[in-house]
């Protein structure tokens, strides 16, 4: 594994991330895994109890290696103005890029080995211009470039528990999901998840699942053709590439226990179908994988929660899962 530590993005700082990133350190500040957030200074600092008294300004990951222990290491990059809690603003929104984009060049450098990214807004960062959906779609732009030996994402997957989902439509109005499916989308995605299950999860043999769309999975064409033109000929496609992968399966039926002992991976077709099971298995403990990047990349499974920013209520469970899981597909890419 490398040996800097994550760069942790502070995300919209009137959300609950500094709070949650502060909360992070205090449980991990003696176990590790090290993180550097990268963000404004005085916004973590005024999510703490202690205000700057735990945090110290670092000039590069060797030093936040050194600091973690004893206090939070933020590489300061200043907002433009302060912010107020629960209250985004598009003037944040280049601050808040400028974050995201600081991390992932640190991480393409070698010298951080993930990134792990606290919630943004979009609706913000839209009308400062941002052009891309979130996240997920921004870090493949950002990273598109660079050399990346296997099939490419970017590819969300959640992870909750023995639960991994990977998507193949992501925020698109469910109106438009049909007409959005293809053959090549879903074997890109089957792809990109195979890959990542051997690389970055350690397994050897990794098996996938299949999703539907309609209701029974179209019942043999009787509910929707979907699955008899796109979703089985996508699967068959897959298989003759060597992934072991079944489907399609009706999503009411996939996510039971039983259902899930038999694949290490469900590839859903749209949001809600990969995001309910998740949450209603781990609410508070999801974590949001970006896959097919030359990079490690996390996330907490959650947004801004600004109806909650700066009270003190938002819980960190999340985030700390966000990192303990980006060290781990850290380390299993420097293996």
């Amino acid at each position: 594994m490398k040996s800097g530590p994550l760069a942790l993005t502070l995300g919209d700082p009137a959300g609950v991330g500094p709070e949650i990133i502060v909360k992070a350190w205090s449980e991990l500040r003696r176990e590790g895994p090290p993180f550097m957030v990268i963000g404004d200074f005085q916004a973590v600092a005024s999510a703490s109890a202690g205000g700057a008294s735990i945090l110290r300004k670092v000039l590069a990951p060797a030093e936040a290696m050194t600091a973690f222990s004893d206090a939070l290491p933020v590489l300061d990059l200043p907002l433009r103005a302060p912010v107020v809690a629960g209250r985004p603003s598009p003037a944040a929104a280049p601050a808040i890029i400028k974050w995201i984009e600081t991390a992932v060049g640190l991480a393409l450098s070698g010298a951080v080995c993930g990134v792990v990214t606290a919630p943004i807004a979009k609706a913000p960062l839209y009308e400062a211009g941002f052009k891309f959906p979130g996240h997920t779609e921004f870090l493949g732009e950002l990273t598109a470039s660079e050399a990346f030996d296997g099939a490419r994402g970017p590819i969300m997957m959640l992870v909750a528990g023995d639960l991994r989902v990977a998507l193949v439509t992501v925020h698109e109005p469910l109106a438009k999901v049909s007409g959005l499916l293809s053959v090549e989308a879903i074997v890109n995605a089957g792809l990109v998840t195979a890959q990542a299950l051997r690389r970055d999860f350690a397994i050897a043999r990794p098996r996938l699942a299949v999703a539907g769309l309609n209701p029974h999975a179209g019942e043999g064409g009787g509910i929707g053709r979907e699955e008899i033109e796109i979703v089985a000929p996508a699967v068959r496609a897959l298989k003759d590439l060597g992934v072991e992968v079944a489907g399609p399966y009706p999503a009411d039926t996939l996510f039971p226990q039983e259902m899930r002992e038999r694949y290490d991976a469900a590839i859903c077709l749209y949001h809600d179908q990969a995001l309910i099971p998740v949450k209603m298995l781990d609410f508070w403990g999801g974590v949001n994988v970006t896959l097919g990047l030359p990079i490690v990349r996390t996330s907490p499974d959650h947004g801004t929660a600004f109806d909650i920013a700066g009270r003190g209520l938002a819980r960190p469970d999340s985030l700390i899962a966000a990192i303990r899981l980006a060290e781990q597909l850290a380390r299993a890419r420097g293996a």
